[in-house]
């Protein structure tokens, strides 16, 4: 009977530590996780930052360079002049837009916290072999 009680005992002291070992992991795995989102905010805005003031700064120097050309060319043709900057504006705006589209695909929110799930479950994979 007192084989049976240790038995038991020790099934459940066994028991109480996979499960503290358990919840500590899940811990460790909440806070990357929380780190990397605060992390990802942070860069989020300031790259919202940066664009707003490339995109007002440009705005404005693109508005200055175009009435210059505007006006230095209109004798000459003003419908060639109006239609080459379009032209311009339009290449640039296409390539920007595949330079956007390129950054997005590489774009890899959370990689960390990925990684260790991946790890995580390889190393349980590997305990049940």
């Amino acid at each position: 009977m007192a084989e049976t009680m240790d038995g038991c005992l020790q099934v459940a002291v066994t028991t109480r530590r996979i499960a503290e070992q358990v919840l500590t992991i899940a811990e460790n795995r909440l806070t990357l996780v929380t780190v990397e989102v605060q992390e990802e905010r942070n860069r989020l805005l300031h790259a919202l930052v940066l664009v707003l003031g490339i995109a007002g700064c440009g705005l404005l120097c693109g508005i200055a360079i175009t009435a210059a050309i505007v006006l230095q060319g209109w004798a000459w043709s003003p419908l060639g002049v109006l239609l080459i900057l379009a032209a311009g504006y339009a290449s640039v705006a296409a390539a920007l837009s595949w330079l956007l589209t390129r950054h997005l695909r590489q774009w890899s929110p959370f990689a960390a916290t990925l990684d260790q799930v991946r790890k995580d479950r390889v190393c349980l994979a590997d305990l049940r072999a």
